[in-house]
């Protein structure tokens, strides 16, 4: 599946499920690193687990992040019932 993010530096994320588990996550865009690190140590982890985790964080004075606009792609992922 491939989410369009709003209000953060990435531009796109591209998530594979199987099932409810979470099998990768690819950000374009956005803080390199710190994308790298979040895709790493979400795979293999429980979506529901992964939407409590992640949303709601915010970066600087904006209302969302990377983290939060995952976690949002993963509620849409789990309406899909796609990954």
């Amino acid at each position: 599946m491939e989410y369009i993010p709003h209000g953060v530096c990435s531009r796109s994320i591209h998530i594979e499920l199987d099932g409810d588990t979470i099998e990768s996550v690819t950000f374009i865009g956005g803080c390199n690193g710190n994308a790298k690190g979040i895709s790493s140590l979400i795979r293999g982890m429980n979506v529901d687990e992964a939407i409590s985790r992640l949303g709601g964080i915010t970066c600087g004075d904006r209302r969302t992040s990377c983290p939060d606009q995952l976690a949002r792609a993963l509620v849409e992922a789990k309406k899909l019932g796609t990954g």
